[in-house]
Parts: C-alpha cells; sequence; structure tokens
C-alpha cells in the first residue's frame, strides 16, 4: 500500500512560479511510475506530467519549457517545479503512482493541492 500526500499549492501571480511536492509512504516508491495530473473546475483531469523509475520524463505540450517534473527516491518524493504560470494553469493538481512506465493504470491517487494563477 502507497499513501500519496500532496503539498505546496496556492495562489500565485501570472508569471510567477511554484514548486509541488507529493511525499510517498511505503518502501516501493521506486518501483512506480510517478505523475501529476490536474483538473480544472469543468474540465477532464489530465495528464501533465510524468517521471519513470529510470528517471526519464514526459510532458504535456501545455506545460513543456515551462514545468519540471522529478524525483528523489531517497525522499521518496517527487516535485512539479511550475515557472511562467498562466491562468489556465489553474486546478487541482494530483499526484499519481503506477507500475507500467506510460501510467497506462494508477494504482494510487494523492488527494490533491490547489493551485491557482491569477490574472
Amino acid at each position: 500500500q502507497v499513501q500519496l500526500v500532496e503539498s505546496g499549492g496556492g495562489l500565485v501571480q501570472a508569471g510567477g512560479s511554484l514548486r509541488i511536492s507529493c511525499a510517498a509512504s511505503g518502501r516501493t516508491f521506486s518501483r512506480y511510475t510517478m505523475g501529476w495530473y490536474r483538473q480544472a473546475p469543468g474540465k477532464q483531469r489530465e495528464l501533465v506530467a510524468l517521471i519513470t523509475r529510470a528517471g526519464l520524463t514526459n510532458y504535456a505540450d501545455s506545460v513543456k519549457g515551462r514545468f519540471t517534473i522529478s524525483r528523489d527516491n531517497t525522499e521518496n518524493t517527487v516535485y512539479l517545479q511550475m515557472n511562467s504560470l498562466k491562468p489556465e494553469d489553474t486546478a487541482v493538481y494530483h499526484c499519481a503512482a503506477g507500475a507500467s512506465s506510460l501510467l497506462g493504470s494508477i494504482d494510487y491517487w494523492g488527494q490533491g493541492t490547489q493551485v491557482t494563477v491569477s490574472s
């Protein structure tokens, strides 16, 4: 069993930066691909970024060049550094863990952290 707890969300002005974190319990963190999803009001949840066990990363086109995902397997934590934030980045950001490298299925979800970008 893995529990995921996000932190670091908040209110930021457009053009600003924010780093959100996801701390995982359990000893098997390094075995999972980790991802960040987001869901804005009235919209479908979308995959923002993922990082595989080997450290390979993939990003949604809308955040490429602005967001960076990283992981620290010694701290069982995955991060999402968000720069040049836009109002359309406003959403609840959820951490997710899955056994497949492309997160074809999600084994664990976090509760989410709110990110609000003001214009």
